[in-house]
């Protein structure tokens, strides 16, 4: 009989061990996605990340050196969390990283990106908490100072491939620019979330006050849904704010409406699509919450510079309370439901 050759030996031996890396890789059914922790994961000052960890008892530490921040995970697996960085190349490179590692077994794990924003007057108030269904990118364009920018032009911000501001038809480098969360999902989690009772102090109450003429912004804090538009910039003043409106209605054809602005999110998106062509997780299970730590732009008579500088991150611990209030109710709901989730995404009824 002849005997099996060395490369036969090696192959088998390297598929068993493939199999038992399966058979103990941690299967989350949630992974907390926070973007920065200022401190210690516990004990100190709150970032993003911390009040997860306490509350979930995110215990169990696991290096992950590839990536910005280790991976923490209750004591049976059934949610991890993990801080990416700021900004949206930290964001990517550390959820690839997390999508990469084989002690993980992602491919029917949900994902909940849970962080603070500014958020748009017109729309919220401070310390609310916004269901994203459309990720955009305001990032990838040509740019002119406005200050040099054609007269007629409302902007100096060009889409890729174009010549003019919001010029029509969109080009097919915007796709990259652009992320559309399944909307049953995104529909079900509000439904879930909409009634939950939020944080509002005399801080909030005397700030939101003085956006007289903007009744979303003077309410006290509530949940609701809302896109994200992700920049590399911490922007803030009425005029970006108006170029933030129109850039997200462009991109998502006007099916999208600007809410609150952040830095992550769609590298979060593209590491997750990208991970999914490769079978290692199902991007079509992404929730994008963000509540709102400060409005984006200045108050009626007041000026974009002293909006953001004098009285920056205003809500800063209501928003950090609400994104684990409102987004704990999702992730219990998906853990004690295991059964009916684990196959099929939930839908709003």
């Amino acid at each position: 009989m002849a005997r099996p050759s060395i490369f036969l030996i090696a192959l088998i031996l390297l598929l068993n061990a493939a199999l038992r890396a399966a058979e103990t890789a941690i299967k989350p059914k949630v992974v907390v996605v926070a973007m920065f922790e200022p401190g210690n994961d516990t004990g100190d000052t709150p970032g993003e990340f911390q009040l997860w960890v306490e509350r979930e008892k995110l215990d169990t530490v696991y290096p992950l050196p590839s990536a910005y921040h280790d991976v923490r995970a209750n004591a049976d697996g059934s949610v991890i969390g993990i801080v990416t960085g700021v900004g949206a190349t930290r964001a990517a490179a550390t959820i690839m990283a997390l999508g990469s590692d084989p002690r993980f077994d992602l491919r029917q794990s949900y994902w909940l990106v849970a962080g603070i924003a500014g958020i748009d007057p017109a729309d919220g108030s401070l310390g609310s908490a916004a269901w994203a269904e459309w990720l955009v990118d305001g990032a990838i364009n040509h740019q002119i100072d406005p200050r040099e920018m054609p007269k007629d032009w409302t902007t100096g911000y060009v889409p890729l491939e174009k010549t003019r501001p919001y010029e029509q038809p969109r080009s097919a480098a915007s796709e990259a620019a652009v992320f559309h969360l399944d909307p049953g999902l995104v529909n079900w989690a509000f439904a879930l979330t909409k009634d939950v009772p939020l944080d509002d102090t005399t801080a909030l109450r005397e700030r939101r006050a003085s956006y007289v003429g903007f009744p979303n912004a003077q309410r006290a804090p509530f949940v609701l849904k809302g896109d994200n538009l992700t920049t590399t910039s911490f922007w803030h003043g009425q005029l970006l704010n108006a170029w933030a409106n129109a850039w997200t209605s462009y991109y998502t054809d006007g099916r999208g409406h600007y809410v609150t602005t952040a830095m992550e999110d769609t590298g979060t998106a593209q590491a997750l699509a990208w991970l999914a062509r490769a079978g290692k997780v199902d991007s079509r299970r992404l929730l994008v919450l963000r509540t709102a730590s400060n409005f984006d732009m200045q108050p009626p008579g007041g000026t974009a510079e002293e909006s953001l500088f004098g009285k920056k991150l205003s809500a800063y611990m209501p928003s950090l309370e609400a994104a684990h209030r409102v987004g704990s109710v999702v992730v219990h709901e998906l853990v004690a439901n295991w059964a009916r989730y684990e196959k099929e995404l939930p839908q709003a009824k």
